[in-house]
């Protein structure tokens, strides 16, 4: 029962700090793919970092700028899904890492890893739509 609480808490503080990562989630991934891309296409470090960069700020301006532009709701919800589902996928696998090792495998553990999965891809979206009309309100 301990190890249990233990495994809840340690997934509760861990779902914390991945509520406040997770809207760079989209980002990295993107800009992480255009590096290898670019550095398996045989272009040096710098043009990789360089098209890196230039990929995560490209997902991250479409992203708001379809939040801030379209005045269709079912576009706008899309959009911040696809925003998203990175940051489900490394909610999921950081409260699996977590929640491995303390309890054993099963339903517990699936229904745990997908809340927390859950939970931080919801945070992604709100944090993701708040971004998005503050900076183009102003």
């Amino acid at each position: 029962m301990t190890l249990i609480l233990l495994a809840i808490s340690l997934t509760i503080a861990f779902c914390v700090l991945a509520y406040n990562l997770a809207i760079y989630a989209l980002p990295f991934a993107a800009g992480l793919t255009a590096f290898q891309y670019a550095y398996a296409a045989d272009a040096s470090s710098l043009i990789s970092g360089l098209a890196a960069i230039s990929a995560a700020l490209g997902s991250i301006a479409l992203v708001i700028a379809v939040v801030g532009f379209a005045k269709n709701p079912a576009l706008r919800l899309v959009a911040l899904a696809i925003f998203a589902i990175p940051a489900v996928i490394a909610g999921t696998t950081v409260v699996h890492g977590i929640a491995k090792h303390m309890i054993d495998g099963g339903l517990v553990l699936n229904l745990l890893c997908g809340a927390g999965g859950l939970f931080i891809g919801i945070a992604a979206m709100i944090n993701l739509y708040a971004v998005g009309t503050a900076v183009l309100t102003r």
